[in-house]
């Protein structure tokens, strides 16, 4: 055996437990009876009192996926068509759009968080001119994650555009397809790899991000990442780590899962 055949599965196994040693560390603490990290025995308390005496954790985690499932839509959407458009149409500026579409990805979010907190409540002061209030509320928050996740969606199913043969298009045509036919029996299929996976993205990204959804949030719209900072002043409960262990449970299922969904579309 070489020395690069002993070397590559031993580094490949420090990559692995790299990664995933923290969630199987907090998997296992999801069962410990203590509020500490000495181990005090086997329980399920903290998944009973997440069931059961959680009710603002629940409602904020509602919130998120409330959130995360519509931007995720709606980004999907948008992004899909802005994609077929902007690879498919030549016209003047196009660079400069691809430029401007895709900046918020390498802006901070700190500061893309800061220009929705002014552009909203500059929004805000022009509609209380005519009696309409425009508050901090989920939906600005929806509204800041569309934002956002736009361009991730965007990139991504131009990515799968560029493997397009166009010459399944034209033999559409030939065959007397009209454009809107093509769009959704060619076209949308053929793209769905990358929209679903597209809006799997968008949907972690407005799970978990923290700091625009901090600046755009207003009373009562507090989000699972909001959550869990305002517990740090008191020490965060362990039953995060039962939630936390649910989520990952669901996210193992939706990976395994998106390979079928895409034979399922592709076979329609």
């Amino acid at each position: 055996m070489t020395k690069k055949a002993i070397i590559s599965p031993f580094v490949f196994t420090l990559v692995m437990m790299f990664l995933y040693m923290p969630l199987i560390i907090l998997v296992i603490y999801s069962f410990n009876d203590s509020k500490t990290m000495a181990w005090s025995g086997f329980s399920f308390r903290w998944y009973q009192e997440l069931f059961t005496n959680s009710g603002s954790l629940w409602r904020s985690f509602g919130n998120s996926v409330i959130v995360a499932l519509g931007s995720a839509t709606l980004s999907s959407v948008i992004g899909t068509l802005g994609a077929i458009g902007i690879y498919w149409y030549n016209f003047k500026f196009k660079k400069i759009l691809q430029i401007a579409t895709f900046l918020p990805l390498i802006l901070p979010e700190i500061i893309i968080g800061v220009s929705l907190l002014i552009f909203f409540a500059k929004v805000n002061d022009l509609l209380s001119l005519v009696g309409i209030h425009f508050p901090l509320s989920l939906f600005t928050v929806f509204l800041a994650h569309t934002t956002f996740n736009l361009p991730f969606v965007l990139l991504i199913v131009m990515a799968r555009l560029e493997e397009f043969d166009f010459t399944i298009i034209e033999a559409a045509y030939d065959l007397g397809a009209r454009e809107i036919d093509t769009l959704f029996k060619v076209v949308l299929p053929i793209a769905s790899p990358g929209i679903i996976s597209g809006f799997l993205m968008a949907v972690t990204l407005s799970l978990e991000d923290f700091v625009i959804t901090f600046f755009v949030a207003g009373p009562g719209s507090s989000t699972l990442p909001l959550h869990v900072y305002s517990m740090i002043r008191f020490g965060v409960s362990p039953v995060i780590n039962a939630l936390s262990v649910l989520i990952i449970a669901v996210t193992i299922l939706l990976a395994f899962s998106t390979k079928n969904i895409y034979k399922y579309i592709i076979s329609k």
